[in-house]
C-alpha cells in the first residue's frame, strides 16, 4: 500500500476550510464568518460604554445567527469558529446591557 505512505513535504502547505467533508456550504460559511465578525465587533463596541446600544444589538443579532447556524452546521470547523462568534457576541451583549442596554 504505497499510495497510503506520504512523503514529508507533500502536503506541508498549512490550508484553512471550514469545509472539511469535501463538499461547500456556502450559506453556512457566511454565518459562520458573519457571526464571528459581528461577534467581535459586539464585544469591542461594548468596551465603549457610549456605544452600548450597538453593542447590545449586534451581540443579539450575532448570536441569533449563531445558534441558527449551529442547527445546521455540518462540520467541526464549522463548529468552532460559530461558538466563538456566539462567545463574543454574549459577552458583547452582557457588558451592553450592563452599560445600559436599551
Amino acid at each position: 500500500m504505497p499510495e497510503t505512505i506520504s512523503e514529508p513535504g507533500q502536503n506541508d502547505a498549512l490550508r484553512l476550510s471550514l469545509n472539511s467533508d469535501g463538499e461547500r456550504h456556502t450559506l453556512l460559511n457566511v454565518m459562520c464568518g458573519f457571526a464571528l465578525i459581528a461577534g467581535i465587533a459586539a464585544f469591542a463596541l461594548a468596551l465603549i460604554v457610549r456605544e452600548h446600544l450597538a453593542a447590545t444589538i449586534l451581540g443579539m443579532v450575532a448570536v441569533g445567527v449563531g445558534l441558527v447556524g449551529q442547527l445546521y452546521s455540518a462540520t467541526r470547523e464549522e463548529r468552532i469558529v460559530l461558538v466563538s462568534g456566539i462567545v463574543a457576541g454574549f459577552v458583547g451583549m452582557g457588558l451592553g446591557i450592563a452599560h445600559g442596554g436599551f
